[in-house]
């Protein structure tokens, strides 16, 4: 299955449409080849932290379950 088919695939697979137009937005804005407005706002060593933790995101072991999240947040004062 080539790259192209494996996205169609998971596109698919997504019922939220709010959740599906956020990533519209997001992959159309990489294909447009712009940075983010708060991106040329961040000193050097603060990309370079965007861009560690944006690898280390793909490593299953240092992502957080969502419904952990969630829980945190509900504890969050205020909430």
């Amino acid at each position: 299955m080539t790259t192209k088919e494996a996205f169609h695939k998971l596109i698919d697979t997504i019922a939220d449409d709010k959740l599906l137009a956020e990533y519209y937005l997001l992959v159309k804005q990489l294909s447009d080849n712009k940075t983010g407005k708060h991106w040329d706002t961040l000193l050097a060593e603060e990309q370079q932290e965007v861009l560690l933790a944006a690898d280390e995101s793909k490593k299953a072991d240092n992502l957080v379950d969502h419904e952990d999240v969630k829980k945190q947040f509900l504890q969050w004062p205020g909430k």
